[in-house]
């Protein structure tokens, strides 16, 4: 075997103890989470999972706290988004509460962020509800990316300066900044 057949090999490992990892974190039937959202100060511990389905009244405080702070609008959140946090959490071993940038975006935030920054998609799924920008306090933010690009369960993108993770429920792809090794 060449290096470059066992790097590939090791690399595609991996990516299998990743999903494995994945699959063990989702099959937990009491899925909790701890959100400070760095704008409002708001925090919020919640079950959003438990006896095998979403916890309604959970999900309600979870779409107020992610709203749009700057309209206080507030929309449903895709709980595809928090199982994608809770997996991550998991794998990254991670206790402390997610930092919040930014949840649901509305269409008058997300043009006027547009126009200040040519970052920001014109048809960004924080529109939807299905994407959130986040630290967890003691993981790098390039391991939480690495480690979220590992899952291969969605959006990613990757802002060091900015010091955030963007994930997202929708195709798989990455973007951002270079993670280094």
């Amino acid at each position: 075997m060449d290096r470059r057949s066992f790097l590939r090999g090791l690399g595609l490992a991996a990516v299998g103890l990743g999903a494995c990892g994945t699959a063990l974190a989702r099959s937990v039937e009491r899925r909790l989470l701890s959100f400070v959202h760095t704008h409002t100060g708001e925090r919020l511990t919640t079950v959003y999972f438990e006896g095998g389905q979403y916890v309604g009244n959970a999900l309600r405080r979870v779409n107020e706290l992610l709203r749009d702070f700057r309209t206080d609008t507030v929309y449903p959140i895709d709980p595809g988004v928090l199982d994608r946090l809770f997996d991550l959490q998991a794998a990254a071993g991670g206790s402390e509460a997610f930092q919040v940038i930014c949840g649901y975006r509305s269409p008058t935030t997300n043009a006027a962020l547009r126009k200040a920054s040519s970052g920001v998609a014109e048809h960004s799924l924080h529109l939807e509800g299905r994407a959130i920008d986040v630290r967890l306090p003691g993981v790098e933010t390039a391991r939480l990316a690495r480690m979220a690009r590992q899952q291969a369960s969605g959006g990613v993108g990757y802002y060091q300066v900015s010091d955030f993770v963007h994930l997202d429920t929708g195709s798989v792809r990455i973007w951002g900044d270079p993670i280094r090794v």
